[in-house]
């Protein structure tokens, strides 16, 4: 993430070039009356560009130039920079009416994560807070993130911020900015999944670059950003443009049954709904593309011939298990967990063949 910048001067107020423009008059002793009528403009418009009233244009800067020999480039320059000034100054007032929006954010985990400054100036605050939402105003924030095409999955049991998922979001979005990815490729990404299947059986060192190269030749950003308080996301999809997904994952849920299912879920998601699609699942309950995107990571990972073998046959011990993982080629933690799942092996058995995970990120 970019460096945040806290040390820019910025002035609080504005000196317009006409300040300038009447020393010099001063100093050649010309009249305001004078410079109007060698330049042809009438003395009203003049005095009104002296006080900052009227801006020196790109034609009246010419004109000032040939008179008073002072380039044209001096005097745009500083009207330019006059006008920004004041633009900031109006817009610092503006921004100092948003302040009450901070609440909705979560401010100190952005602050501790480096995503905006540490501020007791609550309107600079609210400044890098917006520029680092990519947006102008808190209107424009609600606007943008209110609708943005994410289909998450999420904890029904925990109530969840808003702001917070939002935020998360963010900086998945601005991680994804710094990854290059190929077009997006629907038939080069369902090639490439038996190749990141595979990987279920490789320590985090080794699955993780691989399973983000594979995504990214694909056109799939693959982003890992810790959990917020109160966004209890496990995972999540949304495109950025018809080329380009980003799956972003939290390791929420720690063990790599649940990570993998999390994948493969996101996964599903990329190649069985449309790219055009708005995603904002409820908050208690799964729709119907939840439920096929969680089919589709279920049936990857234990195929529905070998599921139907797990069913009948069962297994229990620790060896069998192991045994049935590598005949299809998964991390034994997967089966654990699909055993638990359908209710084959108790929530407390077999744990320690899971693997667990830590994301830094």
């Amino acid at each position: 993430m970019a460096e945040v910048k806290t040390n820019e001067f910025i002035p609080n107020y504005a000196s317009p070039p006409g300040e300038t423009l009447a020393e010099i008059l001063e100093v050649r002793g010309m009249s305001q009356a004078e410079l109007a009528a060698r330049m042809g403009m009438t003395p009203k418009t003049i005095n009104e560009i002296v006080k900052g009233k009227a801006p020196i244009t790109p034609e009246t800067a010419i004109k000032l130039e040939q008179v008073l020999d002072v380039q044209a480039t001096f005097w745009n320059t500083r009207e330019q920079h006059f006008r920004e000034i004041l633009a900031r100054v109006e817009d610092k007032g503006r921004l100092g009416s948003q302040v009450s929006w901070l609440r909705e954010i979560p401010v100190r985990e952005l602050i501790n994560r480096g995503a905006i400054p540490d501020l007791k100036d609550k309107t600079e605050l609210v400044q890098h807070a917006l520029k680092f939402f990519g947006v102008a105003s808190e209107t424009q924030w609600h606007e943008v993130w209110e609708i943005v095409p994410v289909s998450y999955r999420k904890s029904p049991k925990v109530e969840s911020s808003f702001g917070s998922l939002a935020a998360w979001l963010r900086l998945g979005e601005l991680k994804a900015q710094t990854i290059e990815c190929d077009k997006y490729d629907e038939k080069k990404f369902k090639e490439s999944l038996a190749a990141m299947r595979s990987l279920t059986m490789q320590p985090p060192k080794v699955f993780e670059p691989e399973l983000k190269r594979l995504c990214a030749k694909s056109g799939v950003a693959l982003v890992f950003v810790s959990e917020l308080q109160k966004t209890r996301v496990s995972g999540a999809i949304r495109w950025v443009n018809p080329y380009k997904a980003i799956i972003q994952l939290s390791l929420r849920y720690k063990s790599d049954d649940q990570f993998w299912f999390t994948f493969f879920h996101e996964a599903g998601h990329v190649i069985l709904h449309s790219s055009k699609e708005i995603f904002l699942e409820g908050m208690d309950h799964k729709n119907t593309k939840e439920n096929e995107a969680d089919d589709f990571a279920a049936n990857f990972l234990v195929p529905p011939a070998e599921h139907k073998r797990l069913m009948i046959e069962g297994y229990s011990s620790k060896a069998a298990i192991g045994g049935f993982a590598k005949s299809i080629g998964v991390a034994p933690g997967i089966v654990v967990g699909r055993l638990q799942h359908d209710g084959l092996l108790p929530m407390s058995y077999c744990n320690d063949l899971k693997r667990r995970f830590i994301l830094i990120d």
